[in-house]
């Protein structure tokens, strides 16, 4: 077939409609970041800060509970289907927040209608963008939509904090919905694979679905990992300021600035390297580099150790994404692309959900300091669980290939 005579070409990872499924992911991805400052303007009601938890919060609740239910569906119908689903709703919801007076019961409502937009059209636009790459570099096509993904997640912020400041809270919503409308038609422009020819690659690609063979403990260990890794993420960037600023070492932007470089470099340099040397032995390598991170945290003592730190810790969040996420589409095969998709995002995001609760709870016990040695030691600990347990996707394909 000619798609997969073409994978070793990188001119060929760079097609068209995979630009635009990719741009679309960015412009979904902004338009929702643009909301990560509602908290600022929500300051002028004087709402307690369980109000504001509350309204903030319930959008990944929503998200996490709806991705799975239409993960299938992306398996069944395609990943631009599903997508223009979720940007309708997200643009037919938006338009409301012109509507907020306060930090009442309309907030918390669109905040959960916008979190099932998201968590349906962010899922799906992946899974696109996965199909139209070559099937054998599902990893980098993963990590390169990060990319994208932590582009938007740096920039909207900022960009939401200038609208509002400039021109008030309603072109801040007016934005939000022309972000949404360009994605919008950047997915209804991209030419996605016909089903049959999905179907062919898949066949092709020689991978089964390898959990039909597991047992509860296996599965429980597979699914600890992007929870481990979700709580790990969550302890870094919540906890970060309070322990920059109980060590006296200055602002911690320039933390999170070289965090985010440096995951946005290991994505893209480096995200497809599961794809050659297997996906476990990627996973543990990136998370045994996070556990070493966790530990130098915990030594702490001087900006230039804080900035090491943020590299090193962007650095390996940036390998162990695309590494697990394509683990986990080998392991349930390549046919729940959309399924496994989005129960890695739903684990990832109740780890980060539980580990902020868990951390903070330990941090009060043992320190900020000795928290994050905690922190590694757990994911140590899960890691070689992992290692050990966890089977490597497809072997039992390619024993039946040998005739064995």
């Amino acid at each position: 077939m000619v798609r997969s005579g073409q994978i070793n070409e990188p001119n060929h990872f760079w097609t068209l409609d995979f630009v635009l499924g990719l741009s679309a992911y960015f412009f979904l991805y902004l338009s929702i970041s643009l909301f990560f400052i509602l908290p600022l303007f929500f300051k002028q009601f004087n709402p307690r800060t369980s109000q504001v938890g509350l309204i903030m919060g319930i959008h990944s609740v929503t998200a996490i509970l709806i991705r799975p239910f239409f993960g299938r569906l992306i398996d069944k119908q395609g990943g631009k289907k599903i997508s223009l689903l979720g940007l309708i709703i997200l643009i037919s919801v938006v338009p409301f927040f012109h509507l907020v007076k306060d930090a009442g019961y309309l907030p918390v409502i669109l905040r959960a209608i916008t979190g099932l937009g998201w968590g349906i059209s962010m899922t799906a636009n992946i899974a696109m963008c996965t199909d139209l790459a070559p099937v054998q570099s599902v990893a980098r096509s993963i990590g390169i939509v990060g990319v994208a993904g932590l582009i938007a997640n740096a920039v909207g912020p900022s960009l939401g904090e200038e609208i509002i400041t400039r021109w008030g809270f309603p072109w801040l919503v007016n934005f939000a919905l022309i972000f949404l409308v360009l994605s919008l038609i950047l997915v209804l422009v991209t030419k996605e694979l016909p089903r049959e020819e999905l179907d062919e690659e898949l066949a092709a690609s020689g991978r089964e679905k390898s959990w039909k063979y597991a047992t509860w403990f296996i599965l429980l260990i597979i699914g600890l990992m992007p929870v481990a890794h979700g709580s790990v993420r969550g302890a870094m960037i919540y906890f970060m300021p309070l322990l920059v600023n109980s060590l006296k070492l200055g602002r911690v932007g320039p933390f999170f600035i070289v965090f985010s470089a440096a995951a946005i470099i290991s994505r893209f340099r480096f995200g497809g390297v599961s794809d050659q040397y297997g996906r476990k032995k990627v996973v543990f390598i990136s998370a045994l580099l996070i556990c070493f991170n966790l530990v130098l945290i915990s030594q702490i003592n001087s900006q230039w150790l804080l900035l090491t730190t943020g590299f090193l810790g962007g650095f390996g969040q940036g390998l162990i994404f695309p590494a697990l996420s394509a683990y986990l589409i080998d392991f349930m095969g390549r046919g729940n692309k959309g399924l496994a998709i989005s129960l890695y995002n739903s684990l990832f995001d109740a780890g980060m959900g539980l580990g902020s609760i868990f951390y903070g709870w330990m941090s009060e016990i043992v320190g900020l300091k000795h928290m994050y040695l905690v922190a590694g030691l757990i994911l140590l600990v899960i890691n070689l669980f992992f290692n050990f347990i966890a089977p490597e996707p497809g072997r039992r394909q390619k024993t039946a290939w040998r005739g064995d």
